[in-house]
């Protein structure tokens, strides 16, 4: 039998008439198929390994910007919120400063009222104290002359 490690097969001619001869030729060239077909499988497996974690990847990018996204959201709304307090604001003190002027003007016609009020009273009273004072006067300075 041949050595399997031989690089070399051995065969043997029956030739008629019975001659034996033996002929040791080289081995015929191993294929590089199975390189091949080696090297092919493990391109395919590299592309498997490249798209799972690309895959991966990309839920993690998704889960960023779900994040990136949901914080730009609380700080829209931060702001939001501050620029209404800060309207909010803005608007009590105009109006508290609107009611100080309101009351002021309110004070100011309350004390002209007074006023006038006050020097009514005192013509009325006068005239009250001329007719009394001319009530009071003889009938005869009052009289006519006949």
């Amino acid at each position: 039998m041949s050595n399997p490690n031989d690089p070399n097969v051995e065969r043997t001619v029956v030739e008629e008439p019975a001659v034996v001869r033996r002929e040791v030729s080289p081995a015929p060239a191993s294929s590089n198929a199975g390189w091949w077909a080696a090297a092919v499988i493990a391109v395919i497996v590299a592309a498997g390994a490249v798209f799972l974690l690309n895959n991966n990847r990309s839920d993690e990018l998704q889960a960023a910007r779900d994040t990136g996204r949901t914080e730009a959201m609380l700080d829209t709304a931060a702001s939001s919120a501050q620029q209404a307090a800060n309207s909010a604001t803005d608007a009590t003190q105009r109006a508290t400063e609107s009611m100080a002027r309101a009351s002021a003007a309110a004070a100011d016609n309350a004390r002209a009222a007074a006023d006038r009020t006050a020097e009514n009273t005192k013509t009325a009273a006068a005239n009250a104290a001329d007719a009394a004072t001319d009530a009071a006067a003889p009938a005869s300075d009052t009289a006519p002359a006949q």
